[in-house]
């Protein structure tokens, strides 16, 4: 069977399905929304993974791509000429990594992240001998704390080791703030930039990140740029926190029932290997649209239990569409995803990004 002759009752399931004009509808809604502040788009690649996806964002007017994996941005790279301007969020260390950055940075303009002297250090020996030096951001913890210098002094400090460090220009700062942080970040970013234009040294570049509170996002003008990720999806961690509804969920997981062995429960050919054991804090493992009374409740790798407190009315054969948990975890565990345009199956498309080390 050919992809044109394939319908939402003939693909095999258990597949990830992205349904393009709920996707193109987000990527538009976030861009008028930076466009109206005067702030530039980035996106995060890390829940598409997808070439073609990312063209859909630079058309709409995103400047460059986040990537989180010096791999992630080959592929994608690889897979459009239209991607030319890439900054990967991640501290990269280790001989490999820094061959494939100065293989990449030969194609494209380049900016990494650092939030210590070490990575700072092997980024510099590297690009010592390059054509061209490396622009590097420091990465700043404004509450999430994960990576990141913990005060805007350490910030300026790390700053001026990038500014003299041979091979490197100082490109910035960069934060991935909790939800809700635009205070936070406004707070130590505006700090950071005063101590570091005090020591002479331009910040052309304040950026910040994350889906839940991008519609807030111009609360901290500070920031020049901003990189959502999820939003070009959307998922059910999302939906409960009021950020967006099912209608603006493009990535569903459509599974077929394989067995009622009870009035009140079915199972599923989706389990851990398709929608992950990812909570984000919630009860539960998706939401089966169309259908609240029921609850996902258990996974095992390739059997998802459903269950509901009235008979659940589903027999063999069915098939469910779910809203994931975490929408960039399942594209990760899949070679394609199913292309919906129209409410039609329109293509297959490998993740191009997927499954890679380096």
């Amino acid at each position: 069977m050919t992809k044109a002759a394939l319908t939402l009752q003939t693909v095999n399931t258990p597949a990830v399905l992205v349904d393009l004009d709920i996707a193109r509808r987000n990527i538009d809604r976030f861009q008028a929304y930076a466009d109206a502040h005067g702030m530039k788009v980035r996106p995060h690649i890390k829940t598409h993974k997808l070439p073609a996806i990312a063209e859909m964002q630079l058309r709409a007017g995103a400047i460059g791509v986040t990537c989180q994996k010096v791999s992630e941005a080959e592929a994608m790279v690889a897979g459009s000429p239209q991607i030319r301007d890439v900054l990967i969020t991640y501290n990269i260390l280790g001989a490999s990594k820094l061959d494939h950055l100065a293989g990449l940075a030969r194609k494209v303009t380049l900016s990494v992240v650092a939030d210590n002297e070490m990575v700072i250090d092997g980024l510099s020996s590297k690009f010592v001998s390059q054509p061209t030096p490396l622009s590097v951001l420091v990465e700043c913890n404004t509450g999430a704390d994960r990576c990141g210098v913990p005060t805007p002094e350490a910030a300026a400090a790390l700053s001026q080791r990038i500014a003299v460090a041979p091979g490197l220009v100082f490109g910035g700062l960069m934060t991935y703030p909790p939800a809700d942080g635009a205070a936070a970040v406004e707070a130590f970013m505006t700090r950071a930039k005063a101590l570091i234009e005090a020591a002479g040294i331009a910040v052309p570049v304040i950026t910040s990140g994350g889906t839940p509170s991008m519609m807030t996002a111009a609360e901290a003008p500070v920031a020049t740029e901003y990189r959502p990720g999820t939003y070009v999806y959307n998922d059910r961690s999302l939906v409960s926190r009021g950020v967006c509804s099912w209608d603006d969920c493009a990535l569903t997981v459509l599974a077929t029932v394989v067995s009622v062995p009870s009035p009140n429960r079915a199972i599923i050919d989706a389990g851990s290997k398709t929608l992950t054991s990812d909570l984000l804090g919630l009860s539960g493992y998706g939401h089966v649209l169309g259908r609240d009374d029921i609850a996902i409740d258990q996974l095992s790798e390739e059997h998802g239990r459903l269950v509901s407190q009235m008979p659940i009315n589903l027999k063999v054969g069915d098939r469910l569409r779910i809203v994931p948990n975490h929408a960039c975890v399942v594209t990760n565990m899949v070679d394609a995803v199913t292309i919906v345009e129209q409410g039609e199956i329109s293509a297959v498309w490998p993740v191009a990004a997927r499954g890679r080390i380096v």
